[in-house]
């Protein structure tokens, strides 16, 4: 139901290869999304990293980093705001506040919640992207093998796929993205960076 309510977003990606979509959440850190651009390295993984304007500005070495490694990057607004507790005024400044800091025309909304009256504002200038695979490796009630399981029971072709390179879910993320990629790999998939 939601799919057809914001059918105007980026779900996932339409294809018949063997291509999905990383991408990551709520950075740059520290040390973690270093780590997650080695390993992408690695594997020779293209990824999309949405991220918080105040973490590129503490961090705007890590987002250089990101660039010149040839990975996308969309706006996840400054402060992580909930889109359905603030109003239009104060959520769409804190998106700009951002766009001020990295030019990107991807957004993603901090927690997948939009408003109907910001998200048509936001589609005249920017290609919202949303997901159809959570790994959940923020949930500390979760464990790594539970997250590593949702994405063997939900990855298809084209699946765009949401890690945190975060402090709170870097246990879970680091084990469930290196399983991901060493499983993946070796089934002939590609890991693409949405554009």
């Amino acid at each position: 139901m939601l799919k057809r309510l914001f059918n105007k977003v980026v779900w996932e990606i339409k294809t018949d290869a063997k291509q999905c979509f990383l991408t990551f959440d709520d950075g740059p850190t520290p040390k973690i999304t270093e780590w997650v651009l080695d390993i992408l390295s690695y594997y020779n993984a293209k990824a999309t990293f949405f991220l918080l304007g105040k973490n590129v500005e503490a961090n705007f070495d890590i987002f250089q980093k990101i660039k010149n490694q040839g990975h996308s990057f969309g706006n996840h607004t400054f402060n992580h705001l909930n889109g359905w507790k603030h109003n239009d005024a104060e959520y769409l400044a804190d998106i700009d506040k951002t766009d001020q800091i990295i030019k990107t025309d991807l957004f993603r909304p901090p927690y997948g919640k939009i408003k109907c009256s910001q998200l048509n504002c936001l589609l005249t200038k920017k290609k919202v992207i949303l997901w159809n695979l959570l790994t959940k490796d923020y949930d500390k009630n979760i464990g790594r093998d539970d997250c590593f399981a949702l994405v063997k029971k939900y990855m298809a072709n084209g699946s765009i796929l949401v890690f945190h390179d975060s402090i709170k879910a870097e246990h879970n993320m680091k084990y469930v993205l290196e399983q991901t990629l060493l499983y993946y790999t070796k089934l002939g998939y590609q890991f693409s960076k949405i554009e």
